[in-house]
Protein backbone atom coordinates (compact mmCIF):
# COMPACT_ATOMS: atom_id res chain seq x y z
CA UNK A 1 0.00 0.00 0.00
CA UNK A 2 1.85 3.03 -1.06
CA UNK A 3 1.54 6.42 -0.06
CA UNK A 4 3.30 7.55 -3.41
CA UNK A 5 1.59 9.97 -5.95
CA UNK A 6 0.76 7.35 -8.11
CA UNK A 7 -2.33 8.08 -10.31
CA UNK A 8 -4.98 6.33 -8.11
CA UNK A 9 -8.58 8.70 -8.21
CA UNK A 10 -8.96 11.47 -6.14
CA UNK A 11 -12.41 13.31 -4.78
CA UNK A 12 -12.98 16.63 -3.05
CA UNK A 13 -13.05 16.31 0.59
CA UNK A 14 -15.99 16.87 1.50
CA UNK A 15 -16.45 12.83 1.94
CA UNK A 16 -13.91 13.00 4.57
CA UNK A 17 -14.48 16.67 6.08
CA UNK A 18 -11.89 16.31 9.33
CA UNK A 19 -9.41 15.26 7.26
CA UNK A 20 -7.72 18.42 6.40
CA UNK A 21 -7.38 20.19 9.46
CA UNK A 22 -5.80 16.93 11.19
CA UNK A 23 -3.47 16.51 8.55
CA UNK A 24 -2.18 20.20 9.27
CA UNK A 25 -2.51 19.69 13.00
CA UNK A 26 -0.64 16.47 13.31
CA UNK A 27 2.15 17.34 11.05
CA UNK A 28 3.03 20.50 13.26
CA UNK A 29 2.96 19.04 16.56
CA UNK A 30 5.01 16.48 14.83
CA UNK A 31 7.23 19.24 14.16
CA UNK A 32 7.86 18.29 10.72
CA UNK A 33 8.11 20.98 7.84
CA UNK A 34 5.20 20.55 5.24
CA UNK A 35 8.80 19.60 3.10
CA UNK A 36 10.24 16.88 5.23
CA UNK A 37 6.74 15.46 5.68
CA UNK A 38 5.65 15.72 1.94
CA UNK A 39 9.20 13.69 0.89
CA UNK A 40 8.89 10.94 3.73
CA UNK A 41 5.57 10.60 2.41
CA UNK A 42 6.90 10.44 -1.15
CA UNK A 43 4.66 13.55 -2.06
CA UNK A 44 5.15 16.66 -3.59
CA UNK A 45 5.03 19.57 -0.88
CA UNK A 46 2.26 21.04 -3.54
CA UNK A 47 0.02 17.92 -3.32
CA UNK A 48 0.19 17.40 0.46
CA UNK A 49 -0.68 20.84 0.90
CA UNK A 50 -4.01 20.46 -1.16
CA UNK A 51 -4.65 18.01 0.99
CA UNK A 52 -3.88 20.07 4.00
CA UNK A 53 -6.35 22.52 2.93
CA UNK A 54 -9.14 20.10 1.71
CA UNK A 55 -8.95 20.77 -1.77
CA UNK A 56 -7.95 16.90 -2.39
CA UNK A 57 -8.91 13.64 -0.86
CA UNK A 58 -6.51 11.39 0.52
CA UNK A 59 -6.33 7.30 -0.66
CA UNK A 60 -6.01 4.88 2.42
CA UNK A 61 -2.31 4.07 1.70
CA UNK A 62 -1.66 7.53 1.85
CA UNK A 63 -3.44 8.10 5.15
CA UNK A 64 -1.71 4.95 6.50
CA UNK A 65 1.85 6.92 5.22
CA UNK A 66 0.65 9.77 6.93
CA UNK A 67 -0.49 8.45 10.24
CA UNK A 68 3.00 6.41 10.56
CA UNK A 69 5.10 9.54 9.99
CA UNK A 70 3.22 11.16 12.36
CA UNK A 71 3.69 9.07 15.09
CA UNK A 72 -0.56 8.25 15.02
CA UNK A 73 -3.24 6.30 13.73
CA UNK A 74 -5.74 6.70 11.08
CA UNK A 75 -8.21 7.17 13.08
CA UNK A 76 -7.24 10.38 14.65
CA UNK A 77 -6.06 11.95 10.94
CA UNK A 78 -9.51 11.65 10.32
CA UNK A 79 -10.73 12.94 13.78
CA UNK A 80 -12.46 9.67 14.91
CA UNK A 81 -12.90 9.65 18.01
CA UNK A 82 -11.97 6.30 19.82
CA UNK A 83 -11.91 4.80 23.45
CA UNK A 84 -8.82 4.85 24.96
CA UNK A 85 -6.92 1.75 25.70
CA UNK A 86 -10.11 -0.20 25.22
CA UNK A 87 -9.19 -4.14 24.78
CA UNK A 88 -12.38 -5.14 23.19
CA UNK A 89 -13.66 -3.80 19.76
CA UNK A 90 -17.05 -4.60 19.64
CA UNK A 91 -18.06 -5.67 15.33
CA UNK A 92 -21.06 -3.19 15.55
CA UNK A 93 -18.40 -0.38 16.47
CA UNK A 94 -16.72 -1.25 13.17
CA UNK A 95 -17.95 1.56 10.83
CA UNK A 96 -16.57 1.59 7.37
CA UNK A 97 -14.15 4.40 6.18
CA UNK A 98 -13.88 4.94 2.24
CA UNK A 99 -10.79 6.57 1.29
CA UNK A 100 -9.38 6.83 -2.87
CA UNK A 101 -11.47 3.25 -3.09
CA UNK A 102 -9.99 1.86 -0.22
CA UNK A 103 -11.91 0.52 2.88
CA UNK A 104 -10.94 -0.38 6.30
CA UNK A 105 -12.71 -0.76 9.56
CA UNK A 106 -10.39 -0.10 12.46
CA UNK A 107 -9.73 -3.22 14.53
CA UNK A 108 -8.07 -2.01 17.40
CA UNK A 109 -7.77 0.81 19.84
CA UNK A 110 -5.95 4.16 19.70
CA UNK A 111 -2.61 4.46 22.01
CA UNK A 112 -1.26 1.45 20.73
CA UNK A 113 2.36 1.09 19.39
CA UNK A 114 0.71 -0.89 16.68
CA UNK A 115 -2.39 -0.35 14.53
CA UNK A 116 -4.89 -3.24 13.53
CA UNK A 117 -7.24 -1.96 10.14
CA UNK A 118 -9.83 -5.03 8.45
CA UNK A 119 -8.86 -3.62 4.89
CA UNK A 120 -10.67 -4.04 1.25
CA UNK A 121 -8.11 -3.65 -1.10
CA UNK A 122 -9.39 -3.18 -4.90
CA UNK A 123 -7.86 -3.86 -8.07
CA UNK A 124 -6.06 -1.93 -10.38
CA UNK A 125 -2.66 -0.95 -10.89
CA UNK A 126 -1.43 2.24 -8.96
CA UNK A 127 2.15 2.54 -10.47
CA UNK A 128 5.58 1.14 -9.83
CA UNK A 129 6.29 2.89 -6.64
CA UNK A 130 7.16 0.24 -3.24
CA UNK A 131 7.64 1.46 0.08
CA UNK A 132 10.69 0.85 2.55
CA UNK A 133 10.13 1.71 6.19
CA UNK A 134 11.16 1.25 9.26
CA UNK A 135 9.02 -1.34 11.57
CA UNK A 136 6.92 -4.45 10.81
CA UNK A 137 3.55 -5.55 9.08
CA UNK A 138 1.30 -8.54 9.62
CA UNK A 139 -1.91 -9.34 7.08
CA UNK A 140 -3.78 -12.29 6.94
CA UNK A 141 -6.24 -13.04 4.01
CA UNK A 142 -10.10 -12.64 4.78
CA UNK A 143 -11.29 -12.80 1.25
CA UNK A 144 -9.96 -12.89 -2.64
CA UNK A 145 -6.43 -13.62 -3.45
CA UNK A 146 -3.72 -10.80 -2.97
CA UNK A 147 -0.65 -10.50 -4.71
CA UNK A 148 2.19 -9.58 -2.32
CA UNK A 149 5.40 -8.60 -3.90
CA UNK A 150 8.40 -8.52 -1.20
CA UNK A 151 11.89 -7.34 -2.65
CA UNK A 152 12.30 -9.02 -6.49
CA UNK A 153 9.58 -11.55 -5.08
CA UNK A 154 6.06 -11.95 -5.85
CA UNK A 155 3.35 -13.72 -3.64
CA UNK A 156 -0.23 -14.64 -4.46
CA UNK A 157 -1.74 -15.16 -1.07
CA UNK A 158 -5.04 -17.09 -0.90
CA UNK A 159 -7.67 -16.88 1.94
CA UNK A 160 -6.30 -18.11 5.10
CA UNK A 161 -2.88 -17.12 4.00
CA UNK A 162 -0.92 -14.37 6.06
CA UNK A 163 2.75 -12.69 6.02
CA UNK A 164 4.76 -11.08 8.32
CA UNK A 165 7.65 -9.48 6.83
CA UNK A 166 10.30 -6.41 8.16
CA UNK A 167 8.84 -2.94 6.42
CA UNK A 168 12.77 -2.52 5.02
CA UNK A 169 12.43 -5.34 3.06
CA UNK A 170 10.89 -2.80 -0.35
CA UNK A 171 6.61 -4.48 -0.27
CA UNK A 172 3.65 -3.67 -2.44
CA UNK A 173 0.15 -5.22 -1.96
CA UNK A 174 -2.31 -5.74 -4.66
CA UNK A 175 -5.63 -7.61 -5.37
CA UNK A 176 -5.36 -10.55 -7.79
CA UNK A 177 -9.02 -10.23 -8.22
CA UNK A 178 -10.94 -8.00 -9.66
CA UNK A 179 -13.71 -8.17 -7.36
CA UNK A 180 -10.69 -7.13 -4.71
CA UNK A 181 -9.71 -8.73 -1.78
CA UNK A 182 -9.97 -7.62 1.99
CA UNK A 183 -7.41 -8.68 4.64
CA UNK A 184 -6.40 -8.12 8.11
CA UNK A 185 -4.01 -5.83 8.29
CA UNK A 186 -1.32 -5.26 11.45
CA UNK A 187 1.65 -2.50 11.36
CA UNK A 188 3.26 -0.53 13.92
CA UNK A 189 4.17 2.93 14.38
CA UNK A 190 7.06 4.86 13.86
CA UNK A 191 8.57 5.40 17.44
CA UNK A 192 9.80 8.57 16.35
CA UNK A 193 7.65 10.92 14.06
CA UNK A 194 11.06 12.20 12.05
CA UNK A 195 11.91 8.56 11.24
CA UNK A 196 12.01 8.55 7.22
CA UNK A 197 9.90 6.59 4.87
CA UNK A 198 12.01 5.81 1.38
CA UNK A 199 10.40 5.33 -1.71
CA UNK A 200 11.93 3.57 -5.02
CA UNK A 201 10.79 2.01 -8.20
CA UNK A 202 9.42 -1.11 -7.89
CA UNK A 203 12.42 -4.16 -9.04
CA UNK A 204 10.84 -5.86 -12.53
CA UNK A 205 7.84 -4.91 -13.98
CA UNK A 206 4.59 -5.03 -12.38
CA UNK A 207 1.64 -7.60 -12.71
CA UNK A 208 -1.84 -6.42 -14.54
CA UNK A 209 -3.62 -5.14 -11.85
CA UNK A 210 -0.98 -4.92 -8.75
CA UNK A 211 -0.67 -1.73 -6.60
CA UNK A 212 2.47 -0.70 -4.75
Amino acid sequence: MSPAETGAVEEPSAELPAVAPQLRALRRRASLTLEVASRAAGLSPAHLSRLETGRRQPSLPMLLALARIYGTTVSELLGETVAERDAIVRAADMEPTGAGGWTYWQAGASGRGMQALRVHVPYGSQGDIVRVHPGEEWLYVLKGRLRLRLGDTAHVLAPGDSAHFDSLTPHRIAADDRGGAELLFVHTLLQSPTAALCLGPATGHPTSGETP
